[in-house]
């Protein structure tokens, strides 16, 4: 119960940078979706382009964040007090050399074949987006393992601090420039992000000249050997996220309209993004705690308990989003709004990513990547086929629907094999139950009347969300076992 709570607590504060960051994140929304028409196209391209950067970045961290988590926890093999004391920092030095290295060669490749590049990705007018944006996914990658230090070290405060130094610049300098200078050309958002993420990567200097660096070639060999199922695990869980704003723009049958919709699209899922702040909170505090009780007898008791609280709050997170869309949709412009359809699909398919990144740790555990590998190369293959398949006939909803199928199926995999290969009793009946109560409750919202007023949806659907949280408190979050509060539930 003890680790539990500190999950919880680690959870909050990362949630609570996650969730502010992507709350004051959300306030670009608006300002884009305003000053850039969605006739230009504009919000398509940005939504493109950051769908490569995104697949780059897993790329060039090769893995190296998990890997990290795993041999930092291991104490060092020579046994010697001093050496066992930095041996942390000799996996960082190690991990990092890989991803330097990476980095650099990227940026070289980058610079010398730009022109082609540009090109074939459909920018030849514009080669100064992409140089951009991979100077930036470059100083991501180089930022990734220091922050993940940061989760290692327990230091929450200051690795949230830094991710919300980042927001606040470049909420600031975007209202500047669109608002008080009327630049608004999709120029500038990725300038802007070039300037705050070399701010970022600057505030890290201090801090590495503090590392006891010590490259090791055997744990290299190590390290990579567990890293590369993690890497293609990682380029096909990101596909399963950013491939469908990959493809869109190369099969779409209206070319000239397809940074349009991709625009439309990628305004709406931003919505439903409010699923990928809880899956990406409950990882920063989860995964170095799984690491560190691997050895403890009740692992499998708490990994159990760990999913079930996480599916209970991310059905309830769901229920919100929808159940407060009539406010959520003035999020984004009314121009962009005729996809908002699409958000509760989306927001099913991140559920099931968040479900399938909390079953992986069985076979992280017992160094057997390689299934996570298969399972996320299956379910990228189905998500790519289904796009390709249906998005000619379907526009972006066969976006939506593509991510249901490929992270769907990877769960599915990795909960079936994973209970024969290293068991943990999940608490089945009381998931089903959960699942079958939100079911019942959306159904019950989607029934109302559409030509009722906007407050009267709110209402009621905030009283049906009322009611999901009285059960959860019933039956599994007694209000006296919460951390400060609890107190006051006590007899």
């Amino acid at each position: 119960m003890a680790q539990l709570n500190a999950l919880m607590k680690d959870t909050a504060i990362y949630g609570l940078s996650s969730i502010v960051g992507r709350f004051l994140n959300y306030l670009l929304v608006p300002l884009y979706t305003h000053y850039m028409p969605r006739e230009s196209g504009d919000y398509g391209v940005s939504t493109n382009i950051y769908a490569y950067t995104a697949l780059i970045l897993v790329i060039l961290t090769f893995g190296m964040e998990t890997s990290l988590f795993r041999f930092a926890n291991e104490p060092d093999s020579k046994g010697d007090d001093a050496a066992s004391a930095n041996w942390p920092d000799s996996v960082f030095s190690t991990s990092f050399a890989v991803v330097g290295t990476l980095t650099a060669i990227f940026l070289l490749l980058l610079f010398a074949f730009i022109e082609p590049i540009s090109g074939y990705l459909g920018y030849g007018g514009h080669p100064d987006y992409l140089l951009m944006m991979g100077v930036v996914v470059s100083m991501d990658a180089l930022q990734a393992l220091p922050f993940s230090y940061l989760r290692f070290q327990k230091r929450p405060i200051r690795f949230a601090s830094l991710k919300l130094l980042f927001i606040v610049l470049n909420i600031g300098l975007n209202v500047f420039y669109f608002v008080f200078l009327g630049k608004t050309s999709v120029f500038y958002v990725f300038f802007i992000n070039l300037l705050c993420t070399a701010f970022i990567s600057l505030l890290f200097i201090p801090g590495l000249f503090r590392i006891h660096w010590n490259f090791s070639a055997s744990l290299l060999r190590r390290m990579l050997s567990y890293s590369w199922p993690i890497l293609v695990l990682g380029i096909a869980g990101i596909l399963n996220q950013v491939a469908d704003k990959i493809i869109f723009p190369l099969v779409c049958r209206d070319s000239a309209d397809a940074n349009v919709q991709l625009g439309i699209y990628g305004s709406c899922v931003k919505i439903a993004m409010i699923m990928a702040m809880i899956t990406q909170a409950f990882r920063y505090a989860y995964e170095p705690i799984v690491f560190a009780k691997a050895k403890d007898a009740d692992k499998n008791e708490y990994y159990a308990a760990a999913m079930k609280y996480f599916i209970i709050f991310t059905l309830l997170a769901f229920l919100c989003v929808v159940g407060w869309m009539p406010l959520l949709q003035y999020i984004i412009g009314a121009g962009y709004r005729e996809g908002l359809g699409v958000v509760p699909i989306v927001m099913v398919a991140e559920i099931m990513m968040g479900v399938y990144f909390n079953l992986s740790f069985w076979y992280k555990l017992i160094d057997k990547t390689i299934y996570g590998a298969v399972f996320s190369i299956i379910g990228c293959v189905v998500l790519v086929a289904f796009n390709i398949i249906f998005i000619p006939s379907l526009g972006y909803w066969a976006c939506a629907w593509g991510g249901v199928a490929g992270y769907g199926t990877a769960m599915v995999l990795s909960y079936v094999v994973g209970q024969l290969k290293n068991p943990i009793p999940y608490p089945m009946r009381d998931i089903s139950i959960y699942v079958f109560i939100t079911l019942i409750i959306y159904i019950g919202m989607e029934l109302m009347p559409a030509q009722w007023p906007s407050w009267a949806h709110l209402v009621l659907n905030t009283i049906l969300i009322m009611l999901f949280v009285a059960y959860i408190v019933k039956k599994d979050l007694p209000l006296s076992g919460l951390p400060v509060i609890g107190k006051y539930f006590r007899k």
